[in-house]
């Protein structure tokens, strides 16, 4: 009857009758601790039954599977042949569809004691609105947004972490109508604390597009509460002043890092703007700190350390002072900004 793919859920119309069923449980009402089963056929060998415990509940996987994470982790044997199979608490009752396994053998590795499983809670809604709508509308804020780690937030002057940054407001978006800026980081939403964007990313989702948000935001070293209506979310079906820069007086976070001034040329061949302003990394080593943070060659770098950089000399003017310390940096990469931080030494 339907897909949808941000979830890795689809609606399937049988027509047959006296089929067996399982009733659907209640995936919210999950803790650390409790025993389930998981159900499938692995390898082809036949029908199986694996008992394991839930792990962790709202796990997220930085977007390896699909955009809306709010998988249950389990330790139950999930294995090829397992995915979209049932997975069951104590009474039998259906809590999950086993959908992923991480594991150190590929494609065809093995169980290794770390499967996911999609809440049935987040599919019975998926289900309902493709069956009443043929497809799922969701609430739409129009931001980019990551993680606030430990040293992320200590770079924003945020005394803990938790909340949703934003790296990105998309344009006309009911985020920028209603004054949500770069740099924001979501603590609330509705009253209710936010944990991380994942957990952030399911419950806009599960806003109807016209609804206010009411959100809580930390900008500037002060918090402000900000009321946005959300839209309905879209479906949708990478010259002159060359040369690397060298490393005399560069900080020991961005050594390895080589920029130049970003051209109209270079922009346009990083599919960019042509108002896009900052310098462009030429070259990274792979075994530097701003690798292992995330930066890659054909980044722009906009900002550092909340400085806006529009060529090289604001760059190297925004890096004095830094030495050993960290940087934060906001960073262009492939059209979405984001901020990474830079350990130091």
């Amino acid at each position: 009857m339907g897909t949808d793919p941000l979830t890795d859920v689809a609606v399937l119309k049988i027509e047959a009758a006296g089929l067996p069923t399982l009733t659907l449980g209640d995936s919210s009402t999950l803790k650390v601790g409790d025993v389930v089963f998981a159900i499938g056929q692995p390898f082809g060998i036949g029908e199986t039954a694996t008992m394991g415990i839930v792990s962790a509940t709202g796990r997220g996987l930085g977007g390896a599977i699909e955009r809306y994470e709010d998988f249950i982790q389990t330790d139950a044997a999930i294995n090829p042949g397992n995915s979209g199979g049932a997975l069951v608490d104590l009474r039998g009752d259906l809590v999950g569809i086993n959908t992923a396994i991480l594991s150190g053998g590929g494609e065809e590795g093995g169980n290794e004691g770390v499967g996911f499983a999609i809440p049935i809670n987040m599919a019975h809604n998926v289900m309902d609105q493709i069956v009443e709508h043929g497809k799922v509308i969701r609430g739409f804020l129009g931001v980019t947004i990551q993680q606030v780690q430990p040293e992320m937030a200590k770079a924003f002057g945020l005394s803990h972490g938790g909340g949703a940054l934003i790296g990105d407001v998309t344009p006309n978006s009911p985020a920028a109508k209603a004054g949500l800026q770069r740099g924001d980081i979501i603590l609330q939403l509705n009253g209710q604390p936010v944990n991380g964007s994942g957990e952030l990313s399911v419950r806009i989702a599960q806003l109807a597009p016209g609804s206010v948000a009411h959100l809580k935001v930390f900008r500037s070293g002060q918090e402000k509460d900000l009321d946005v209506t959300l839209g309905e979310y879209p479906e949708k079906g990478n010259a002159a002043n060359r040369g690397p820069e060298n490393e005399e007086g560069t900080p020991a976070a961005l050594k390895g890092v080589q920029v130049q001034n970003l051209t109209a040329d270079i922009a346009r061949q990083l599919n960019l703007p042509p108002t896009t302003t900052g310098v462009v990394i030429l070259d990274i080593d792979p075994s530097s700190a701003a690798a292992e943070a995330g930066l890659q060659r054909g980044d722009v770098i906009q900002e550092v350390n909340r400085k806006p950089v529009h060529n090289l000399q604001k760059y190297h003017q925004a890096l004095e002072g830094t030495d050993n310390h960290q940087v934060l940096l906001l960073v262009n990469h492939g059209g979405t900004t984001l901020y990474l931080v830079i350990p130091g030494e």
